[in-house]
């Protein structure tokens, strides 16, 4: 199966890029629109000096479980620089958000408590509401990794965007939002 069919069939379609903007990135972004595929896995990551940002992540069934995962996520971290990525909310209908969130957080990765994502899916007109979740070796503030996300999402999740669907995503201004003053649940819990 085409690398473009496993990320289809796993990704809802609110998340996914078309196949012609993928390839396009491939093509034009080459430097940094990275694509690392195996039989069992398919990883789509963007990497700029300062930082990398996972776009898809896809291991297959038949490979939950043994490592593998780890293994992709181990090799971007040896690069050591922040690893920033988009998460589902928990939905508790169904199970594959929950165990992608676990996996996450076994990997080190932290909720990005003062970051907000909200963007309007092009292909179902949905608000779609995302969670930044981001490793940071060298503490990096979340801050930084705000403005990793408006990097990525100018440079990647909009890139030639009415080529490819007929119109353009909102400006990142109206999808990221940064609210210094949002306490974690672990500081409110302090609090109480």
């Amino acid at each position: 199966m085409h690398w473009y069919e496993k990320l289809n069939q796993y990704f809802p379609v609110v998340e996914m890029k078309s196949k012609e903007h993928m390839e396009t990135l491939l093509k034009d972004k080459g430097e940094i629109y990275h694509k690392d595929e195996g039989p069992l896995h398919v990883l789509m990551y963007v990497e700029l000096e300062d930082f990398t940002f996972i776009d898809y992540l896809f291991v297959s069934k038949d490979a939950r479980g043994q490592g593998l995962g780890h293994k992709l996520i181990e090799k971007l971290k040896k690069k050591n620089k922040p690893i920033i990525l988009e998460v589902e909310p928990v939905n508790y209908e169904d199970t594959d958000t929950e165990k992608r969130l676990r996996f996450y957080k076994r990997e080190g990765f932290e909720h990005a408590q003062n970051i907000g994502y909200r963007r309007r899916s092009l292909a179902t007109n949905e608000i779609n509401a995302m969670e930044i979740l981001y490793w940071a070796p060298n503490n990096e503030s979340e801050e930084q990794v705000y403005e990793a996300m408006k990097k990525t999402y100018e440079m990647i999740h909009t890139y030639k965007d009415t080529d490819f669907y007929g119109a353009s995503y909102q400006p990142v201004n109206e999808v990221l939002t940064y609210d210094e003053d949002t306490k974690d649940s672990e500081d409110i819990l302090k609090d109480i």
